[in-house]
């Protein structure tokens, strides 16, 4: 594929980049949302010791959430939906 085949693909529209965006980051809180019950259950009532109470909590929280919402993931997601707007395959975004 030639360089600018491929920035073409990895570019995509503001706008489309916020909603894909959003639709990662629900996704990765619909995967984690057993880590992030126990979190939120850890800090319920807590102020400021929720900092070294929960700390275990929250690193297992964003450990799960980083493997949904990084820059891979997202990159894939725009690559289905440029292959979707150019009417090669069926998006999975």
């Amino acid at each position: 594929m030639g360089y600018i085949q491929e920035a073409r693909e990895n570019h995509v529209k503001k706008k489309v980049e916020e909603a894909l965006r959003s639709k990662m980051k629900h996704k990765a809180l619909q995967e984690c949302k057993d880590l992030a019950s126990k979190y939120a259950e850890c800090s319920y009532g807590r102020t400021i010791s929720v900092v070294w109470q929960c700390r275990q909590q929250a690193k297992e929280l964003n450990e799960c959430l980083h493997q949904f919402t990084n820059d891979d993931v997202l990159e894939e997601m725009k690559r289905a939906y440029m292959l979707q707007q150019d009417g090669k395959a069926p998006a999975k975004v």
